[in-house]
């Protein structure tokens, strides 16, 4: 595995790290869940990241970890960075929902009773709360630090204005920002182009989900929908028109160039995000143990040729893809 410093940190994280956002929930296989998070800690992968929110249902996918975790791996806890978040709707009310002091007070004590934790390595504010005072919201994160519940900070989603804010906040206090969580792949550039930078000047590690663009970067979607894929299965966040005909198109073209790199789409679009030498960690998120190997051997032709890095550019600059 291959380790990278975490922005200005004594962190270092693996090249790829473990998402909990999908296929740990009470609705999925325990087992499989099991295999998966036991085979990326023997293969190095010593980070992992959840939500409070994740399951479904809400959740379950901390209780879930938590149980592999008492169970498997409790004698490892101190070689393992483990990270959560919260911001998103989780619980009946008005403060069940948003960035608030008392949201995310009462979400870190909830996180850490179900996940069976002492502390959390790093704790996100999930999202930016236009309604919350940013100041509020990063106190939160500071005093959640301070108190021994989190080792560091982290902020994920938030647009550039309110990154930088939240970096001056942070760093005034001396508890600067850790990790930045964006979305990235070939079909999404916003973050960087608008985050990546800001994140880098600040001393911030960039940690990036979702690479695949929620499976379209898989190669499955090339010749329609198949049973048992995300889309299949009424994913709200990847659906049948996402699945255009330039995207599939433009998947066809890439999967040349990653057939030329003796790799497979998914582990070129992997490959790619962590080209970015700002890029600390690329989140996997896997629905089996094979999965998980095969996004492991992303790691095993990492760098591109100039070449292929301007042909793949060629491919994504078309504005139609971006989602």
């Amino acid at each position: 595995m291959q380790y990278n410093r975490c922005g200005n940190s004594g962190i270092q994280l693996p090249a790829l790290s473990l998402g909990l956002w999908h296929n740990f929930g009470d609705v999925d296989d325990f087992n499989v869940a099991t295999r998966m998070v036991l085979t990326a800690f023997e293969k190095g992968i010593c980070h992992f990241d959840l939500a409070n929110n994740y399951g479904p249902p809400p959740g379950s996918a901390e209780t879930n970890f938590g149980k592999i975790l008492r169970t498997q791996l409790a004698s490892h806890r101190d070689e393992m960075f483990i990270s959560s978040k919260a911001g998103h709707d989780m619980w009946p009310g008005v403060y069940g929902t948003g960035s608030s002091r008392k949201n995310l007070m009462a979400s870190i004590d909830q996180s850490l009773r179900r996940t069976g934790l002492d502390y959390f390595d790093v704790f996100y504010s999930h999202r930016y709360d236009p309604s919350t005072p940013i100041e509020e919201t990063m106190q939160a994160l500071i005093d959640i630090v301070r108190s021994g519940k989190a080792l560091y900070a982290g902020i994920s989603k938030y647009p550039a204005e309110q990154q930088q804010r939240a970096y001056d906040i942070l760093k005034e206090a001396k508890v600067p920002c850790l990790l930045s969580q964006y979305r990235c792949s070939m079909f999404d550039l916003k973050a960087k182009t608008n985050n990546f930078q800001c994140a880098a000047d600040n001393g911030s590690g960039i940690i990036c989900f979702s690479p695949l663009a929620g499976g379209l970067l898989s190669g499955k979607y090339v010749s329609g929908i198949p049973d048992g894929s995300r889309v299949a299965k009424g994913s709200p966040f990847l659906t049948p028109s996402h699945i255009t005909a330039e995207r599939v198109e433009a998947t066809r073209k890439l999967d040349e160039i990653a057939k030329n790199r003796n790799q497979t789409l998914a582990q070129m679009a992997l490959a790619w995000v962590l080209a970015d030498s700002r890029v600390t960690s690329v989140i996997i998120g896997t629905s089996s143990e094979q999965q998980l190997l095969d996004n492991l051997r992303a790691l095993d032709s990492a760098a591109f040729t100039t070449d292929e890095l301007k042909a793949i550019e060629s491919i994504i600059s078309e504005p139609s893809l971006s989602f």
